[in-house]
């Protein structure tokens, strides 16, 4: 199937998923006739979208004098609402139709995803170069946007767009949510570092979400990569696959499956597993689920709100981003349910981003965490990590997934490997044989290059290059892949095969050492 047509599949999956939710909520709607309206795409969960949808149109009674409605759409993860987006805008470009026009603003998400919509989408008809934007730029005053947010920074990374594009709402963090009374069961200490995911005792007890349908969860996976480094966050993120009971498709699933004891770690953005965690110790079980920000080896990462190119609301759009950043917003995210100013029914557990309201709140808050002080700026962090996550985890955890088990229960099982929650890898290993299984396992696929080079994906100077080639196209004229292949798809094979053939690999050298 062409990539076009799989585009225009993917527009029209984004119409229907939008406009199915809108016409049913419009027939139930008990809003007053004269409420004002926006229409949110969001990923964000039902909590969320409850409170802020009641939060809004308090707040738009006390400011305007008549009530606002929310009608939420939900296609998907962050990650999927993108694909569909740009899909949905570069069929448009080709129909020579207006892009968008079906809701006013995307709510939730991680930075990524917002950064690349608000870059240009091209397409070529008849020769004629057409281009947009998924977003808009909403102008606000510069004095505002700083008694808001105070320098536009946190730990390196921007808090909203400078070019207006998206404004960030919330902070996230990255960590593991756990549950206490399994890991006490199994003897098995409390996690406090990244490597806690790759212990083997955790066989069919880790629970993790595809990075192709979460945007939350490939950044999660990118800190792990940026702390830990290229290779070592690579092993780590391959035994966790290995132990995983299930990979699903939802960010909420993980802290879900942790909680209920159908998994005994997971790798989840923080909100979700504090909220997890507030549930279950108010269903009675405190201590029972935990979660941790492993310390000095996280990332704050903004969760931002932008407006949609041809909202059919654009100034009740524009006053829901006012709402979500003002202090009535805000303190949603961290007051107790019930308590003035706070959600009505819902603990919402995110960290606010707005300065103004650490400054004048906080201690009202459930956490008491200042996110400037969690976060510290990654050093030298590499741009083009982000770029071979889903791809790279598609292939090894996904398309290998049986392969890559058996490779990995193989190593676990060999009398040198430790049992006691430490990190392991090929130059710690004193048997030939073990060591010789961990070099299969823990190698980087090989890919092709132009004229018959070959390129590691071990070499960290080499994945610009490997990008720009494959990702973006730029070694079309080399013959590396067909006239009608997507070159993405291409290269997914390529690792795919490659990873295949590492974990036969550790298979076949340990049959041959039990011969």
């Amino acid at each position: 199937m062409s990539s076009r047509v799989v585009g225009a599949a993917l527009a029209l999956m984004m119409l229907v998923l939008l406009a199915v939710p809108v016409i049913a909520r419009r027939g139930e709607a008990k809003a007053p006739k004269d409420a004002a309206t926006v229409i949110i795409v969001t990923p964000n969960n039902e909590q969320i979208r409850v409170e802020f949808a009641e939060g809004f149109s308090r707040w738009h009674q006390a400011k305007f004098g008549t009530p606002a409605q929310v009608i939420w759409n939900m296609p998907g993860g962050a990650t999927e609402i993108r694909k569909m987006l740009e899909a949905s805008t570069i069929a448009s470009l080709r129909d020579g139709t207006p892009p968008g026009g079906s809701a006013d603003l995307l709510f939730g998400g991680g930075s990524y995803d917002f950064e690349q919509m608000a870059k240009p989408l091209s397409t070529e008809v008849n020769g004629e170069v057409r281009s947009s934007t998924v977003l808009v730029p909403v102008e606000f005053d510069q004095a505002w946007l700083d008694a808001v947010y105070g320098e536009n920074s946190i730990a390196g990374r921007t808090l909203y767009d400078p070019g207006r594009a998206w404004f960030g709402t919330a902070l996230s963090a990255f960590g593991i949510v756990y549950n206490a009374e399994m890991l006490n069961r199994m003897g098995i200490a409390h996690p406090t570092e990244w490597s806690a995911l790759a212990d083997p005792r955790l066989q069919d007890q880790v629970s993790l979400v595809n990075p192709a349908q979460s945007g939350s969860i490939a950044s999660a996976m990118e800190t792990i990569l940026l702390r830990e480094g290229w290779q070592r966050g690579w092993a780590i993120l391959r035994r966790a696959s290995a132990n995983a009971r299930s990979i699903s498709a939802g960010g909420p699933r993980t802290p879900m499956d942790v909680s209920q004891g159908d998994a005994a770690e997971g790798l989840c953005i923080d909100f979700y597993g504090r909220y997890q965690q507030q549930v279950v110790a108010d269903g009675g079980s405190p201590g029972r689920v935990g979660y941790i920000d492993p310390a000095g080896k996280t990332a704050i990462d903004p969760d931002p709100v932008a407006m949609l190119r041809g909202a059919p609301h654009p100034e009740t759009a524009r006053r829901f981003i006012e709402f979500v950043l003002s202090p009535e917003g805000q303190c949603l995210w961290q007051y107790p349910p019930g308590s003035q100013g706070g959600p009505r029914q819902f603990s919402l557990r995110r960290l606010p981003i707005s300065r103004a309201v650490y400054a004048s709140d906080q201690a009202r808050f459930i956490d008491k965490v200042d996110p400037w002080k969690l976060a510290q700026a990654i050093p030298n962090a590499n741009p083009n990590f982000r770029s071979f996550v889903v791809p790279l985890f598609v292939a090894m955890a996904m398309e290998n997934r049986s392969l890559l088990r058996e490779a990995w229960a193989l190593i676990a099982a060999h009398p040198e490997y430790p049992h006691d929650g430490r990190m392991f890898m090929a130059a710690d290993a004193k048997d030939p044989t073990l060591r010789a299984m961990l070099e299969a396992f823990d190698a980087m696929p090989l890919v092709p290059g132009p004229n018959g080079t070959t390129l590691n994906l071990a070499d960290e100077p080499s994945l610009a290059t490997v990008r720009d080639g494959w990702m973006r196209g730029k070694w079309k004229e080399f013959g590396l892949w067909g006239a009608n292949d997507a070159p993405a798809d291409v290269l997914r094979r390529i690792l795919t095969e490659a990873c295949a053939a590492n974990f036969r690999r550790v298979i076949e050298i340990s049959r041959s050492h039990a011969q």
